[in-house]
């Protein structure tokens, strides 16, 4: 369930932060089937749905909203990628990301698990911004 319009949450979106999580167990079964939130260094004062608060001062259209969805071009290579990265980056390919809160830009949240990889999910840091599109969601409502 969605939080009323202008509310926030732990996060600035007002969006729940489990379900955007990138779980081990979900890695470890080779699927992550929803996608990701994410978070970026500085964001608009606006939002999109599904967020339902912004947290910004800064009005620049050249800036992302809370909500805004991206996804991973279709066609970008994952083969050569390390396992868990793979299966991450197959799911930015499916589901994509949402913009969910301010911090360090591209940053994927994930939830704490020994079983994580460090090593295995730095490789990810080589995925640009240009490899992602923007999802137009404007005919999703509430």
């Amino acid at each position: 369930m969605l939080r009323p319009k202008g509310w926030t949450s732990a996060d600035a979106a007002g969006l729940p932060i489990l379900p955007g999580l990138a779980r081990y167990d979900e890695v470890a079964a080779g699927s992550i089937d929803h996608a990701l939130r994410f978070t970026v260094r500085r964001s608009r004062r606006a939002w999109v749905y599904p967020a339902r608060h912004f947290a910004s001062s800064y009005t620049s259209k050249s800036l992302p909203p809370m909500g805004l969805r991206l996804r991973l071009r279709t066609n970008f290579p994952v083969a050569d990628y390390p396992p868990q990265a793979r299966v991450v980056l197959r799911a930015l390919k499916r589901y994509g990301m949402i913009v969910a809160d301010n911090g360090s830009s591209w940053y994927v949240s994930g939830a704490p698990d020994p079983g994580w990889d460090n090593d295995d999910l730095h490789t990810l840091h080589s995925v640009k911004g240009s490899d992602f599109r923007v999802v137009d969601t404007s005919s999703l409502r509430p």
